[in-house]
């Protein structure tokens, strides 16, 4: 079995979480076992092989895990993407829908050049709602985004399609 198996099986999947009808998948195993979180940032690293960035920019809150981890790999910067009112500091905002409401994501207005090359870094893509949204924070900023990289894709739900040409890799798919 290679690593990216171990990684799919070691993925939990809870029913009617975090309500009924949603079939969540828990990477929970995966951060708690030394040698699949190595092997996560491993293969992550791997498919991002060939993409130039100076930056890579997370989703709050599981992006900040891998993507934090893989900038440390690949010895460049992180660049948190928060919900609105986490960061300290000059900021802007993007607000967007939910199936169940709305949020709003922001990022410091500093963090990124005009220009910079940034990789988008979360755990899962589903709908793509918040990745677009962190798609356009960054687009306002004048990033030059490069790719967007998930561990865990749910296919079927648009998510690679809400994120338009932007080069979307992902080392894990389940069907939704």
């Amino acid at each position: 079995m290679d690593d990216t198996e171990r990684l799919k099986g070691a993925i939990r999947s809870v029913r009617d979480f975090p309500k009924p009808g949603i079939l969540f998948r828990d990477i929970s195993p995966v951060l708690e076992n030394a040698g699949l979180f190595r092997s996560s940032i491993d293969l992550l690293a791997r498919a991002c092989e060939g993409i130039e960035c100076s930056k890579i920019a997370g989703l709050d809150a599981r992006g900040f895990i891998f993507g934090a981890a893989l900038a440390y790999r690949l010895g460049v910067g992180f660049v948190p993407i928060r919900k609105k009112g986490k960061l300290p500091f000059h900021t802007i905002t993007h607000a967007y829908d939910l199936e169940y409401g709305s949020a709003e994501l922001e990022i410091h207005a500093d963090s990124i050049a005009v220009g910079e090359k940034v990789l988008l870094v979360d755990d899962l893509l589903a709908t793509g709602g918040t990745a677009r949204a962190a798609v356009m924070l960054l687009a306002e900023l004048g990033a030059s985004l490069e790719a967007a990289l998930f561990l865990i894709e749910l296919q079927g739900l648009g998510g690679r399609e809400a994120l338009g040409p932007l080069p979307v890799l992902s080392l894990i798919r389940f069907p939704a």
